[in-house]
């Protein structure tokens, strides 16, 4: 069960990226006041978090309507996964699991921004979407290992709700190289992670005998 936690709280940390997402929220409400600052950080957390557990009972749901397989859904959610992570290590943006250059700009004109872009794609971007789904799949329906990845998510939005309200201070604290280490040390893990996912994915498709 330690395992489920540290692979489901590594993977939902580095594609949330509370760090990132707070120092994007911080340049982004620059303007704000402190009082609407905590309003759209706490919807914009209570918008994501109820966007994933959705995704999370009823991805398997949705992918069996589908048609997919759990082995397909490994292995190209390994494919995401290493991608991102690979990201992360070089200090790159895909738009995976931030805004796009677009996407910001967009934002820069809006008031209110915890439905877009704080709920998604910052907290509740495609990575972490198709993350909760993959995990819970591999659960293969034990409720502990559910209720241990469930515990996780809820975990890392409750980090990234904190860090969002002191997005100011922590702006101020780790600066560009701070945010850059953390996200390298979780990227390489996520690359790892990934690449069993891969592994996993091939394994179970049934075409390697």
């Amino acid at each position: 069960m330690l395992e489920t936690a540290a692979i489901a709280f590594t993977t939902f940390f580095a594609t949330v990226a509370p760090v990132d997402s707070a120092l994007m929220f911080a340049a982004l409400t620059a303007d704000s006041t402190p009082k609407e600052r905590r309003h759209m950080a706490f919807r914009g957390v209570a918008i994501a978090t109820i966007l994933l557990l959705l995704f999370a009972f009823f991805g398997k749901v949705l992918l069996a309507r589908l048609g997919i397989s759990l082995a397909a859904l490994t292995t190209a959610g390994g494919i995401l996964l290493l991608l991102m992570g690979i990201d992360l290590v070089f200090a790159r943006n895909s738009g995976a699991m931030s805004t796009t250059r677009a996407e910001s700009r967009e934002a820069e004109d809006r008031s209110d921004i915890s439905v877009f872009p704080l709920a998604t794609p910052l907290l509740a971007g495609p990575g972490t979407m198709g993350a909760v789904i993959l995990i819970m799949a591999n659960a293969h329906g034990n409720w502990q290992k559910g209720a241990i990845t469930i515990a996780m998510l809820l975990l890392v939005m409750l980090i990234s709700l904190v860090l969002l309200l002191m997005a100011g201070k922590l702006e101020k604290l780790l600066g560009v190289t701070g945010m850059r280490v953390i996200n390298r040390v979780f990227g390489v893990l996520l690359c790892s992670l990934a690449v069993q996912f891969i592994f996993n994915g091939i394994r179970g498709s049934g075409l390697l005998v």
